[in-house]
């Protein structure tokens, strides 16, 4: 049911001009994507949201926008040089390659669907289902349970000890087999590189390397001393970035989830040491609310790191349910001050801070808030995607797909639809009203097959308002404005639309709610 659904949102990503294969007319590029006209927009807005929530929501967070060319020694100083690995294996047989611990937590998925489907036969079974009691005292679901914490546990054991010989040996142990092929013939487990390399200029060798950036973080770092004194921030301030990444995944999958190329917004939040613990609750509240704002709440959970990256001191992630599963959206980490400490070593530069107020000189710690533009994007689509039976014109029942995109970040706010187009009076009076809207958001004018088809097409791209001019129009200056999600129709002056659109798609109305 959920690959359904996965796979019906792909199709209509590339249908209605979301998302494209990069590259399509050669057969296009593995884990790389386009973004459509409509793609373009709401990925736009999704940024608009989080810059103003981030920056011009708080008054200690200022924007950045770095170069992704920077110097190799950052990347040697960060740690990604020699610890930006990932675990890879081969299937001998199909030639295939994956990352081992993706391997093994598939096998963790497998234990969870158990407890799932087992839970789901017992609600059906009894009418006053105490869920909680049965995952506590079912035999079968507590064996599952323990078992996938005991290999999460193992496998999180292996990863900080970078133990490849002790993720092949679990590979073995639970018997994994490659997913296309069944076979477990496998090589041995290596660490792989994760990051882009290039030259610069005609510069050969490793003095000419560069790389591409594997994150946006480091930018901030390295800019850290240039923003405090020029914007004159007291600790505690943040630092807020969008911009691309670039990572070469072993396997790119699950569409846009995992991709080559993609982007992040960060923010790296700088603090006095020993308050991090103080400001790491802060930021999980701040973004869960944040979340909370244009997602399903019983789609969102915390998730606590059982394994901590080398610069962290404590980690967590923000997960979503994906048609594929609860996955990582957006992580908040305590990176103590290994960044700015490592950096202050290896360029001789002082990164410390004076703070005025403890009279002393320090290396500020740091709470990062990190999320995924794309991965944000697919969360939005996937929680918006619906098909429902509606009456058509006629009063029989037929099947419309609506995507319920919370207004704000829809692609198009509004349509403006004459109700037929071979009426010259018709047309001018919308084209007229079209013109008096576009300056203030972005419209569609669509004259094109019957009204009751291009509401549905409205739907399909998530317009939660359409305006239709007809006869009644040129009579008394009304129109017919039809929301998207209840499909109610309503009778305005024209005179009313543009301030009725503007307030119900408004940004600054989800902003207010954050404060």
């Amino acid at each position: 049911m959920q690959d359904d659904l996965f796979k019906r949102l792909i199709s209509h990503c590339k249908v209605y001009g979301f998302i494209y294969p990069s590259s399509e007319v050669y057969d296009g590029l593995s884990g790389v994507y386009d973004y459509g006209p409509m793609g373009a927009e709401l990925k736009s807005n999704i940024k608009e949201f989080w810059w103003k929530a981030m920056v011009q929501m708080n008054e200690n967070i200022v924007g950045l926008d770095s170069a992704i060319f920077m110097h190799p020694k950052i990347w040697k100083a960060s740690g990604h040089v020699d610890a930006f690995n990932d675990p890879l294996v081969d299937n001998k047989d199909s030639k295939k390659r994956y990352r081992a611990d993706q391997l093994i937590e598939g096998e963790i998925e497998k234990l969870e669907k158990k407890i799932e489907k087992e839970v789901e036969k017992a609600r059906k079974r009894f009418d006053s289902f105490d869920e909680d009691l049965f995952r506590r005292t079912n035999e079968r679901v507590m064996g599952w349970a323990k078992r996938a914490e005991e290999i999460g546990q193992q496998l999180a054991a292996a990863l900080s000890a970078n133990d490849m010989a002790g993720l092949k040996g679990m590979i073995d142990e639970l018997e994994i087999a490659d997913p296309e092929s069944g076979s477990r013939n496998w090589t041995e487990v290596r660490q792989f590189n994760l990051m882009f390399s290039t030259q610069m200029s005609n510069v050969a060798g490793e003095e000419g390397k560069l790389y591409l950036r594997p994150e946006t973080a480091q930018g901030i770092f390295v800019n850290f001393d240039n923003v405090q004194k020029t914007t004159r921030q007291k600790i505690p301030f943040g630092i807020a970035q969008i911009g691309k990444a670039f990572r070469n995944e072993i396997v790119a999958r699950q569409f846009i989830f995992r991709m080559r190329e993609f982007e992040q917004m960060e923010m790296q939040f700088f603090i006095r040491p020993g308050t991090e613990m103080e400001w790491y609750a802060h930021w999980k509240a701040k973004r869960m609310a944040w979340h909370r704002l244009v997602s399903p709440e019983a789609k969102l959970r915390f998730k606590d790191h059982e394994a901590l990256a080398h610069y962290a001191n404590a980690a967590l992630d923000i997960e979503f349910e994906f048609p594929f599963g609860f996955k990582e959206l957006e992580g908040v980490h305590s990176r103590t001050d290994f960044d700015l400490g490592n950096h202050q070593s290896l360029s001789g530069k002082n990164l410390q801070y004076f703070d005025p107020e403890e009279k002393e000189s320090y290396v500020p710690y740091v709470v990062e808030t990190s999320i995924g533009v794309d991965r944000m994007f697919l969360a939005v689509l996937s929680a918006a995607l619906e098909e429902e039976v509606v009456p058509d014109a006629k009063g029989e029942d037929s099947t419309r797909t609506v995507l319920r995109i919370p207004p704000a970040l829809a692609p198009v706010k509004c349509a403006v639809l004459p109700i037929v187009r071979n009426k010259p009076e018709l047309v001018d009076k919308a084209r007229e009203i079209f013109n008096r809207l576009k300056p203030y958001f972005q419209c569609q004018y669509d004259e094109k097959d019957a009204i009751g088809r291009r509401y549905r097409r409205q739907d399909a791209v998530g317009t939660p308002y359409c305006i239709t001019i007809d006869f009644e129009t040129m009579e008394n200056d009304t129109v017919t404005i039809r929301e998207r999600d209840s499909m109610q129709q309503e009778r305005i002056p024209v005179d009313r639309v543009l301030d009725i659109v503007r307030e119900k798609t408004d940004i600054h109305r989800l902003l207010e709610q954050l404060s």
